[in-house]
């Protein structure tokens, strides 16, 4: 009896202590309306340890994440140059602490969506499951599924990928599609959009041509140590984990996708305390080193590149630093194509797709993924921000409310198909002639 209630107490004291270094952190909404305010808020990311959500353009709303400490300041700085805001959440550990209990609910309940080999598509699955479910795909679709291990992470994880082919990758005259999520730890709700795609592709095929036509990789955890980080320690973990930066453990990680070999260093942070850190180097750290790995075995007949990230309802594409490349009229046209198909079929209340280039549409951004593909001569290349779904709990943000996890991989797989189908027809008739 006595352990029993000892095993209770020490329950509910994990509980309580959970996310309890975000307790009093608010969530600000803020609306800019021209290029200097964007400055300014720019600037005061450098004076005050704020957390920015979305990037903010003018005429569009952006989420600040504040600490207690520091709302007072930040909201004298915003009164001060004329910058409209009001809280959204007050305490963002509540809400913290309710996707905690929504997310073991969903999963207790198993309502939505589940593959036939035992993953669910109403919750956020962890590292160790969806490393399990790669390896029993493969296992169960030999025909058509291998799973590879690229690499391992700086804790040493392993990071797998699927290469999902009818005929073994052996037949040239296919193109290849490549997909990744969850280069950044905290945006959760990429990992099942690209589960999703997995299924439809291997296990509940309803279109065999995207089967049959096209070779596929899809790398679903390319940061496995930030984002098991994200589960136990600190949701809105960004970064790897390295630790061979600095003395302690004040400031780790590098900000992955400002870590390729593409412009490396001019629109990113020297500052390991960054969330925008860019390492040492090009491909300082091994999680990104599996990509470069990947593109150059296979960059001969990878078409189209995706990266999907959240949140924002934007499909974006290089030069991160504003320069466009020779067929950017094509990149924008499939874009636009993809959107269309998303907004055709998104929950209503979302806002349409934007898309455009990086740099106009966003800021400046230099090392980064998708850039890196265009760079090596992959034709196409995207960066997909997922949406901000937003349901009666009024999570939002990167918060995941499990209403929404299997339509987010609905939505971006209608986008993803459309990218595909057009990589394919244009690559059939190349090797017609």
């Amino acid at each position: 009896m006595l352990k029993t209630i000892f095993s209770t107490c020490l329950f509910f004291s994990v509980v309580i202590a959970r996310h309890e270094q975000y307790e009093g952190y608010a969530l600000y909404e803020v609306t800019i309306t021209n290029e200097e305010q964007a400055k300014l808020i720019k600037q005061l990311e450098n004076q005050i340890p704020v957390d920015v959500w979305t990037h903010l353009v003018p005429g569009n709303t952006g989420q600040i994440l504040v600490p207690k400490d520091q709302r007072k300041e930040f909201q004298n700085e915003l009164s001060a140059i004329g910058i409209e805001y009001k809280i959204e959440t007050d305490n963002i550990r509540e809400q913290l602490l309710l996707e905690d209990e929504l997310l073991a609910a969903a999963s207790k309940n198993r309502n939505g969506f589940s593959s036939r080999i035992g993953l669910s598509f109403d919750t956020i699955h962890n590292y160790s499951v969806v490393d399990q479910y790669l390896v029993d795909l493969a296992s169960q679709y030999p025909e058509t599924v291998t799973v590879v291990s690229g690499g391992r992470s700086f804790e040493g994880r392993d990071i797998k990928y699927l290469k999902i082919s009818t005929t073994n990758f052996e037949d040239r005259s296919k193109p290849i599609v490549y997909l990744e999520s969850l280069i950044h730890a905290r945006e959760w709700i990429t990992l099942p959009a690209t589960l999703y795609a997995i299924e439809r592709l291997v296990i509940d095929v309803t279109e065999q041509d995207l089967l049959e036509d096209i070779d596929w990789i899809i790398l679903p955890i390319l940061n496995p140590d930030g984002y098991e980080f994200t589960h136990t320690e600190n949701r809105f973990w960004r970064k790897n984990r390295a630790t061979n930066y600095t003395d302690g453990d004040s400031c780790l990680g590098v900000d992955l996708n400002r870590n390729f070999g593409i412009f490396w260093g001019e629109a990113s942070s020297v500052n390991v305390c960054s969330e925008t850190f860019h390492g040492w180097g090009p491909f300082s750290e091994p999680e990104t080193s599996v990509v470069q790995n990947i593109l150059a075995e296979y960059g001969s007949r990878i078409e189209i590149f995706f990266d999907i990230h959240s949140h924002g309802s934007l499909i974006l594409y290089g030069y991160g630093l504003g320069a466009l490349p020779p067929n950017a009229l094509v990149i924008n046209y499939v874009g636009v194509t993809m959107a269309h198909a998303i907004d055709n079929v998104k929950w209503d209340s979302n806002k349409d797709y934007t898309v455009g280039n990086v740099y106009y549409v966003l800021y400046a951004a230099s090392g980064i993924a998708s850039d890196y593909a265009l760079g090596i001569g992959i034709p196409l290349s995207y960066t997909y921000e997922l949406p901000s779904y937003r349901g009666n709990s009024g999570l939002n943000g990167f918060l995941v409310d499990p209403e929404f996890i299997e339509q987010a991989g609905f939505e971006t797989w209608e986008g993803l198909k459309v990218g595909a189908r057009y990589v394919r027809d244009l690559y059939k008739r190349r090797h017609r002639h």
